[in-house]
């Protein structure tokens, strides 16, 4: 029983150490999705200098709200129809918003890459998974090196 709680431990770090490491530096989340007739769908995602945004977005008509930060490109919620292709540069670091209002009467469809850095709370995440894989290896080595009365 030991050599499986130490097998496990040791798959659920493989894990966390596996995730942890992929997780550094800029990722890219593909977009691919849609929205309703009246709902509202938002990103906001903190971005790198340098790298390069798309959205396309088609449909009937929408309202779009975009903002980069620094003087990168703002759409200040205008109107569209049938379809927007939004591409840019990030001129600066900083938090990027993007918020989509569909107006018409039919669904809209989103699709695009977004570039982005990964939420730190995934780094704290990673490392918890990681430490419960050593504390069942822990656990389960005590137990085959000495095992507890009634077990």
């Amino acid at each position: 029983m030991t050599v499986i709680g130490i097998g496990a431990g040791i798959a659920i770090s493989s894990i966390g150490i596996f995730a942890l490491v992929t997780s550094f530096g800029i990722q890219d989340f593909p977009i691919d999705e849609t929205v309703e007739v009246g709902d509202f769908n938002n990103f906001q995602f903190r971005a790198v200098q340098s790298t390069e945004e798309n959205l396309i977005i088609t449909g009937k008509s929408f309202h779009v709200t975009l903002v980069t930060p620094g003087d990168g490109l703002k759409i200040p919620g205008l109107d569209f129809k049938e379809e927007l292709d939004i591409q840019f540069f990030v001129l600066e670091e900083g938090d990027i918003r993007i918020e989509i209002q569909n107006t018409g009467d039919s669904p809209l469809e989103l699709k695009g890459t977004i570039r982005a850095l990964n939420d730190p709370i995934l780094f704290t995440y990673h490392l918890l998974v990681i430490t419960s894989g050593v504390v069942i290896i822990g656990f389960s080595a005590a137990f085959s090196a000495r095992k507890p009365r009634g077990f």
